[in-house]
């Protein structure tokens, strides 16, 4: 397969034993996803699949493993180490490098940025981040489809992204949670952007 180092059935026997059955099929539906907004943005449909298939590579590891590996390999801001649901982002960016022989850095970073995100995302880098969102093999429509809609507007790849971060935003407020500086910065310069 293009992009990486080992042919496809392997990389899906990997996700298989690595991933439980809900992240492999997540990760299915979020290549799927990610080819059908390449395809609709004019983009490379073949490194979509592949971000799609590894964004989440490292999900399952444990918290222990994703330290250790971001402790000897991998940089990653202080800030980001507060939340430990996000931390598998740059070890999949790594596992993809390292393990797959993902070299082509616009899939790394899309990878690597598809949780938290940043500022000046390219647009193959909000397809992953957008696809993680809406793909429809384990995504509850309710939070899906607002997203979806946007995606039919003027600027719609920018509104899909700016719906995500109004739906964050207003679940970590709901919940009482501390909201990242970044998280705000992004959805600052995504509104400017619409």
């Amino acid at each position: 397969m293009d992009y990486i180092s080992i042919e496809e059935n392997e990389l899906l026997e990997w996700l298989k034993d690595n991933l439980d059955e809900e992240r492999y099929e997540h990760s299915i539906g979020v290549a799927e996803c990610a080819v059908r907004l390449a395809k609709k943005y004019g983009l490379n449909e073949k490194k979509a699949y592949v971000a799609g298939l590894l964004h989440d590579c490292a999900k399952c590891f444990s918290t222990g493993k994703m330290l250790q590996m971001i402790c000897e390999n991998v940089h990653v801001d202080e800030s980001e180490k507060q939340n430990y649901k996000t931390l598998h982002a740059p070890v999949s960016a790594y596992v993809a490098e390292h393990d797959f022989g993902v070299s082509d850095k616009e899939i790394l970073s899309a990878i690597r940025w598809h949780t938290v995100g940043k500022l000046k995302m390219s647009d193959f880098e909000k397809i992953i981040f957008v696809a993680d969102k809406i793909e429809d093999k384990t995504r509850e429509p309710e939070l899906a489809n607002p997203i979806r809609e946007r995606l039919n507007e003027d600027n719609g790849l920018t509104k899909a992204l700016l719906q995500c971060y109004k739906q964050t935003i207003k679940s970590l407020v709901d919940r009482d949670l501390k909201i990242c500086t970044l998280t705000i910065d992004i959805y600052n310069e995504l509104e400017d952007e619409v």
